[in-house]
């Protein structure tokens, strides 16, 4: 399993275009082949900063994502809104477990 974590940072003014890019990117990549799960988040202390977490079947499924036409929406939609930074990893994990 693939894990692609990080946060993002946006000017004030390009967080409610990203916060629309990112719903409409969360509902086409949940219907990729290999997506266990995709989803943004808004970070409580920080509003102009979202929390990325993926999880992928392979490494394959997620290269096969950068090049879908509606990440190509998406990264034209955050230039747009301005990203101020950007620190998202990708790990390879094992099998879950219950805690």
């Amino acid at each position: 399993m693939i894990v692609v974590t990080g946060t993002m940072e946006l000017k004030p003014e390009g967080v409610e275009q990203a916060r629309a890019a990112a719903i409409e990117m969360m509902t086409e990549t949940r219907k990729e082949a290999g997506c266990y799960v995709y989803e943004f988040s808004q970070l409580i202390e920080n509003p102009n900063c979202f929390r990325i977490y993926e999880e992928w079947e392979s490494l394959e499924h997620l290269i096969a994502h950068s090049k879908a036409p509606h990440m190509g929406v998406f990264r034209a939609s955050l230039g747009e809104a301005g990203v101020v930074s950007r620190d998202i990893v990708r790990m390879e994990g094992g099998e879950k477990t219950a805690l």
